[in-house]
């Protein structure tokens, strides 16, 4: 199991200037990470997504950092036949890009937006139309590609479930992100147990919480489906049963890469140092 960081996890520094896409590499690697997953390229001026991809990959090789997965957004949900093309094309182009990047998965959004569709369950066939068509050009690339539990509408791991058993292909499965179902007022645990199975990735994520009735607080919080509130923690300061989750995986199963996702206040290179020791340790004393 080798032990990542989401490019994600900078965006502090990133959105400051401190760092660009490209730096995310070589700290990553200088910090102790055995690999890194990015989200989203954004090319400096003048280069295209596939050239930069090119030199992520050239950089990676040489840092001896592999990259592990590549995350880019998308909502499935369509309105007419134009724009079921539109969805579908976009993220095969994606998926061009991670086969660039060398990564053998792809996550991408299922749903962030119903469109005027009443509930998911409305929404699932569409969501199972695109995914199909994606994953099937995806095996031809020879990328597994995901869905990830976040977005709000498919979040909960019922839903999460429903959509992986919809889609049915060997080659559709789930990034899980533990923290993530506290956004949706779930347990991670309980939810990991039920999803865990079906995950060709995993994410390690902590959250601070906050009941409805406490004390507002607008310093990076934001509200749960359920008007609780959440901000992202340092690994192992907050309310996701971390090491429980990963028992859990491995219960299942479980040999696949794990990648660290900072979203907290804190300063983002603490975070994600503070983060790594703490996830390796757990690992090293489940497996």
């Amino acid at each position: 199991m080798k032990i990542g960081v989401s490019s994600y996890s900078f965006q502090q520094y990133i959105s400051s200037g401190k760092m660009t896409q490209f730096d995310c590499i070589s700290k990553a690697k200088e910090i102790g990470f055995d690999a890194i997953e990015f989200t989203d390229l954004t090319p400096p001026d003048g280069l295209t997504q596939a050239e930069f991809a090119k030199q992520l990959k050239e950089e990676a090789d040489k840092q001896g950092i592999e990259i592990v997965n590549y995350a880019v957004g998308s909502n499935l949900v369509y309105e007419s036949e134009e724009e079921f093309d539109k969805i579908v094309t976009d993220v095969k182009k994606q998926l061009d890009i991670a086969k660039i990047l060398g990564v053998k998965i792809m996550r991408h959004d299922a749903t962030f937006d119903l469109k005027g569709e009443k509930s998911f369950d409305l929404a699932l066939p569409k969501l199972v139309r695109c995914i199909r068509e994606i994953t099937e050009y995806g095996k031809k690339l020879g990328i597994k590609t995901m869905i990830e539990n976040h977005g709000f509408i498919c979040q909960d791991s019922d839903r999460v479930e429903r959509l992986y058993n919809a889609v049915n292909h060997e080659n559709f499965g789930l990034l899980v992100d533990m923290g993530n179902f506290t956004c949706v007022d779930e347990d991670p645990a309980k939810a990991v147990s039920r999803v865990g199975r079906y995950a060709f990735h995993l994410h390690a994520k902590d959250m601070l919480f906050k009941s409805f009735y406490e004390a507002n607080d607008e310093n990076g919080f934001f509200e749960t489906r359920a008007c609780n509130k959440l901000r992202g923690a340092v690994l192992g300061c907050g309310i996701v049963p971390v090491k429980q989750c990963i028992a859990i995986m491995k219960k299942h199963g479980y040999k696949g890469d794990i990648a660290l996702e900072f979203e907290g206040k804190e300063d983002c290179i603490y975070g994600v140092t503070v983060g790594l020791k703490v996830l390796r340790k757990y690992i090293e004393e489940l497996y």
